[in-house]
């Protein structure tokens, strides 16, 4: 049995915390990101607010699909930062995810379990402060469709839990909307059986 990937769980939304433990501070900060590129810009901007910092560890997980994902510890000892964030985003089954804990140290060790226990602090308490979003993967589509058709097509439109982004009601009835990716063969040879023109 195959996975149905058609939708996945994110976030909309950014939020931040602090987690201290034995002088040390750590800033998480979770938000959506569409791309790894993305998720870069994102870490630039914190570095230059947080200059000071020794650490900036993170983890991002993308589509479901590609299973794409990464965990940094930036200097850290090894599991002890990147992982554990990774953790909470996989806990709570998020993709399109980023979170980033910067760490100023506080002049006391606290060893790989204590390293451990403060990054995933940081990283559930920026997590809990977000809604979780169901969201679905869709295709886009440019409809061209004569008058004639209209009521037909937005017919299939309400079936088929299509979005409309844009529409131009001038000499034929133009159309660009997201389709969910399940519905998009039925909707197509919907379009093909009345000659509907469509990209």
């Amino acid at each position: 049995m195959t996975e149905d990937y058609s939708t996945y769980q994110t976030i909309t939304e950014s939020a931040q915390s602090l987690f201290k433990d034995r002088g040390s501070k750590f800033f998480g900060y979770a938000f959506p990101v569409a791309s790894e590129e993305n998720f870069q810009e994102q870490l630039e901007e914190i570095k230059k607010m947080h200059k000071q910092a020794r650490h900036f560890c993170y983890a991002w997980r993308l589509d479901p699909r590609s299973q794409r994902y990464r965990a940094n510890d930036d200097g850290e000892p090894a599991h002890s930062a990147g992982t554990p964030i990774l953790h909470q985003m996989q806990s709570r089954d998020l993709y399109h995810v980023g979170v980033i804990v910067v760490r100023y140290f506080g002049g006391t060790k606290l060893g790989v379990p204590g390293l451990i226990n403060a990054y995933k602090q940081a990283a559930m308490e920026a997590l809990s402060e977000l809604p979780i979003v169901q969201k679905t993967y869709t295709e886009t589509l440019k409809i061209t469709v004569g008058y004639e058709h209209l009521n037909k097509l937005l017919y299939w439109f309400r079936k088929y839990d299509v979005d409309i982004v844009k529409q131009d009601l001038a000499l034929d009835c133009k159309y660009t909307v997201e389709v969910p990716e399940k519905n998009l063969l039925s909707l197509r040879a919907e379009l093909k059986q009345e000659n509907i023109t469509f990209v």
